[in-house]
């Protein structure tokens, strides 16, 4: 009897201390997949076949539907012989001149759009869950548009477009409806993530920065540089902060933050564009 409740004991204590370490363990392990899909991010911006869009390369067997490597562009791949396989690894992620061409003009256009009709597009929750860019018809087959970059906490984030559940649960997400960061005047890229997500770590440490601290943001084409200038707790209902304004370059950042009412209010952090 004595060597049961001796086994018991020992089963409940690592019980105990395994339930104790989860959560320090699963963020870590969190922490580790987003630097690797930032490391991905950087490795498929860093092999762009200039001159073959995703579609023929797919059709080519030069890469995967996935958009990995597979080879051939000494076979014929690779417009006139501008490419060759030595300029890429096999099982590199890859991206495309062309499709970057388009997509950037794309965001542009999208971009325009909201600025001038963003009062009657952001009309309620439903507008900025789905994205209105298809990313994956650019050859962008993990569905991440850039990612954040902010020292002061210790993140690396990938971006999702569009803050349905879904991408919410794999990193930040860009509010629809809302600019897209490219270096444009006049913009406000809002960008939403969950706080106290069970083995992730998103936008729990926003509330640590500061006035002054730096934030960045990386696409395809370039990395965008910011500073916070405000932050504010506001209600549920209280939306100025996701709206276009003035001239500025803004990124918006937001969670949702517990209050003294047992609901939950919206912390912002707004930054401004520096270069």
């Amino acid at each position: 009897m004595k060597k049961t409740i001796l086994i018991v004991a020992i089963i409940l204590l690592i019980a105990g201390i395994a339930l104790l370490a989860f959560p320090t363990f699963s963020n870590f392990i969190g922490s580790k997949v987003s630097k690797a899909q930032t490391d991905t991010f950087e490795e498929r911006a860093a092999h762009i076949i200039p001159d073959m869009t995703y579609e023929e390369a797919v059709e080519k067997g030069v890469v995967s539907e996935d958009g990995i490597f597979l080879g051939g562009l000494n076979e014929g791949g690779g417009h006139d012989g501008a490419d060759s396989d030595e300029e890429y690894e096999s099982g590199a992620r890859v991206l495309f001149g062309p499709d970057l061409d388009r997509l950037y003009d794309d965001v542009v256009a999208y971009n325009a759009r909201v600025r001038n009709d963003q009062s009657t597009l952001l009309i309620n929750e439903d507008a900025y869950a789905a994205s209105v860019i298809d990313l994956r018809s650019y050859g962008i087959t993990d569905g991440i548009f850039g990612y954040l970059i902010i020292p002061e906490i210790d993140m690396w984030l990938p971006v999702y477009l569009g803050a349905g559940d879904k991408n919410m649960s794999y990193g930040a997400a860009h509010m629809t409806y809302t600019t897209l960061p490219i270096g444009e005047e006049r913009s406000n890229c809002v960008i939403a993530g969950h706080t106290d997500y069970i083995g992730r770590i998103f936008f729990d440490n926003l509330r640590y920065l500061n006035i002054g601290d730096e934030v960045t943001f990386r696409n395809y084409w370039t990395s965008l540089h910011y500073q916070v200038v405000k932050t504010e707790i506001c209600a549920p209902d209280q939306s100025q902060n996701i709206y276009i304004g003035d001239d500025r370059d803004l990124l918006t950042l937001f969670t949702c933050v517990p209050n003294s009412k047992g609901d939950f209010d919206r912390y912002f952090v707004i930054c401004e564009r520096t270069e």
